[in-house]
């Protein structure tokens, strides 16, 4: 698996380590350290929970070539002023190129029409950060969510406004003296393609786990299924009910979002939704994340949280 991430601030060449790391571009270094550390946590091969092995060599490799890098640039002070000065340099140009920014994330686009902008970014990006190492596919999706936050609030910072939608010209009437009767395009029916064929079969086969309540290795089709096909409205909507029967409510509505962006009329999407919107779904999704929130802790000793007796 790769590690690489072409949204937001890295469309401009450029590393987004705050993105890597989690954390909002006014984070303190304290609370970036904290945060390293929980990530460290979950990525390094004593402690990592992936079960599938090719995650967790994924999973160190990335800890050692991409989150250790990002670190060292907060750690040392003269990296960290390399580092603003460049940021400050991207900000410039993405101000200067704003009809081109295009975004996305339905969290971004939040951000982009929000009018209290700061808190809603300050949100979206501890509510993605909650989950974002959640797995090796979902790590640089969240990622590449999390640098397109970064670049609409520096962008609202400059008092830009971004287009959140397009917007199609109404078209010229034509002269009647001049209208011509154009034969109808023949419609030509869509082949089956090998692709959605695969796309398909790992839906079957993640709908037999969920039947048996598998949700785990549904997930892991669905993953692959989205390889070939990331809008899929069908896989988004699948992944949100099993994160919500796991008890993941964040990660759901996540997935609930997507779906409905590519099709607002997804059944299983909107079935969801519903569940979501139900006290039972939000305490339900509140234990699940208690329950990872106890997981990390019973690592603190490992990493010198705790005093020894």
């Amino acid at each position: 698996m790769s590690f690489e991430m072409t949204k937001g601030l890295f469309k401009f060449d450029f590393t987004d380590q705050h993105a890597i790391l989690g954390v909002p571009l006014d984070a303190e270094f304290n609370d970036i350290r904290k945060r390293y550390m929980k990530i460290v946590r979950r990525l390094h091969s004593d402690t990592c929970p992936f079960e599938n092995q090719a995650d967790k060599d994924w999973a160190n490799q990335f800890l050692s070539k991409v989150v250790n890098p990002a670190y060292n640039k907060f750690s040392k002070e003269s990296d960290r002023k390399e580092y603003n000065l460049l940021l400050t340099a991207i900000s410039k140009r993405a101000t200067k190129e704003k009809e081109k920014q295009q975004i996305e994330s339905a969290e971004a686009k939040q951000l982009a029409r929000s009018g209290n902008w700061e808190e809603t970014y300050k949100t979206a990006m501890s509510k993605l950060a909650d989950n974002q190492y959640e797995s090796a596919e979902q790590a640089l999706e969240v990622i590449n969510q999390m640098s397109e936050l970064n670049l609409v609030y520096l962008l609202r910072k400059e008092n830009v406004m971004i287009p959140t939608g397009v917007v199609t010209p109404k078209p010229e009437k034509p002269d009647k003296k001049e209208l011509k009767v154009v034969p109808p395009t023949p419609v030509v029916p869509p082949t089956t393609t090998k692709k959605n064929s695969l796309v398909e079969q790992h839906c079957r086969c993640a709908q037999g786990f969920m039947d048996s309540k598998n949700y785990a290795k549904a997930i892991l089709e669905l993953r692959e299924a989205q390889k070939r096909e990331p809008k899929n409205s069908k896989c988004h909507a699948m992944l949100a009910m099993c994160y919500l029967m796991q008890g993941q409510g964040t990660m759901a509505k996540l997935e609930v979002q997507k779906a409905l962006v590519s099709n607002p009329e997804e059944p299983m999407a909107l079935e969801v939704k519903k569940k979501l919107e139900q006290p039972a779904s939000g305490a339900k999704a509140k234990k699940g994340e208690d329950k990872q929130g106890g997981f990390f802790a019973s690592f603190s000793n490992l990493f010198g949280g705790g005093k020894k007796k």
